[in-house]
């Protein structure tokens, strides 16, 4: 036992000094390669851009905003502060750092570059050089934009059959998606000087004259059973608020919206309760179900059975506002 007792001193002895030396951990100095530190001008045909980001898909993403900002885009103000942190590049702070990311580039697809170096800078920073070749990158931007047009002469074809709800869906989400084209006919027109953009012009106007005519002329009736009187408001706000219009209509571009409520009357701990089951269907006109969707949705007050039934047409609007109301009817508008 004696032996085993010194033994245990002697480890324990070992131990204790060991843990009393500091290691000295050494961080060796990151040297910034010279393509980061002086990356290369953009020139007459030639264009470079230089990225910054916590990883390499967000670098790249960086310089391709930032190679799009060269190109006469309209850019927000705060693309000031880019400028600032490109003299500090690393020693800039992450709140500046982030402004940079959220700088409001008009949005321009770059999709003909190449990626010449990337390099992770430690501390979470990576970055990348890409270069873009002028007349490479108008051909790309003349080329997606046939395809665009394209797409949505075809699409145009297949919707002549289907109902108003169909085509307002799709010529809203291209109108949305065409908002762009001033912008990038305006990159096209730095990239070729020789180029004009009147076609494209016309045919954007074109579709945006389509989508607001369905919008003018597509409407909404809503009825309801006795128990669904209080719950047709918060459609018909949400509806209104889509510049959809809230009328009687017998055309083909009437859609008719039928509210089902039922309610089950209930007490529990002191309150009143109104357990509502609620379906909704849209119609068109020919009487064809194009949505439905059914809720249930428990009203109460600590006061009324009346108020508990009011308090369910008020989480029907919270739940509008929530999902949005083309999810509520199950319907895309």
């Amino acid at each position: 036992m004696k032996y085993i007792f010194l033994g245990l001193v002697t480890v324990i002895f070992i131990l204790g000094g060991c843990s009393s030396k500091k290691v000295q951990v050494v961080v060796e100095k990151t040297t910034l390669p010279s393509w980061y530190t002086n990356p290369p001008l953009s020139n007459a045909t030639e264009l470079y851009a230089l990225g910054e980001g916590k990883d390499k898909k967000e670098a790249l993403a960086e310089a391709l905003s930032f190679m799009a900002s060269t190109l006469s885009v309209s850019i927000s103000s705060n693309y000031n502060a880019r400028t600032e942190v490109r003299e500090g590049r690393v020693n800039s702070s992450d709140g500046v750092y982030k402004s940079d990311i959220t700088s409001k580039v008009q949005e321009v697809r770059i999709s003909s570059y190449e990626v010449l170096n990337a390099k992770s800078l430690g501390f979470n920073r990576y970055a990348v050089l890409i270069k873009s070749n002028k007349t490479k990158l108008f051909k790309s931007m003349v080329y997606e934009l046939d395809q665009k047009f394209s797409y949505i002469q075809s699409r145009q074809a297949a919707l002549k059959g289907a109902n108003a709800l169909d085509k307002l869906f799709f010529y809203k989400i291209q109108n949305k998606i065409l908002q762009s084209i001033p912008t990038t006919l305006t990159v096209m027109n730095v990239l070729n000087p020789s180029f004009e953009g009147d076609e494209y012009i016309r045919k954007t106007q074109k579709i945006g004259m389509v989508y607001q005519d369905i919008v003018q002329n597509i409407s909404f009736s809503i009825k309801s059973n006795k128990l669904g009187t209080n719950l047709k408001a918060p459609l018909a706000k949400a509806i209104s608020a889509k510049r959809l219009k809230i009328k009687e209509s017998q055309n083909s571009q009437h859609f008719s919206i039928y509210i089902s409520n039922s309610i089950e009357k209930a007490q529990a701990y002191g309150f009143w309760l109104a357990r509502s089951e609620i379906t909704i269907k849209t119609k068109d006109y020919r009487g064809v179900i194009v949505g439905s969707n059914t809720f249930q949705i428990i009203g109460q007050s600590s006061q009324s059975f009346a108020i508990a039934k009011q308090n369910v047409a008020f989480k029907l609007s919270a739940l509008i506002q929530e999902e949005g109301i083309s999810k509520v009817l199950g319907i895309a508008i």
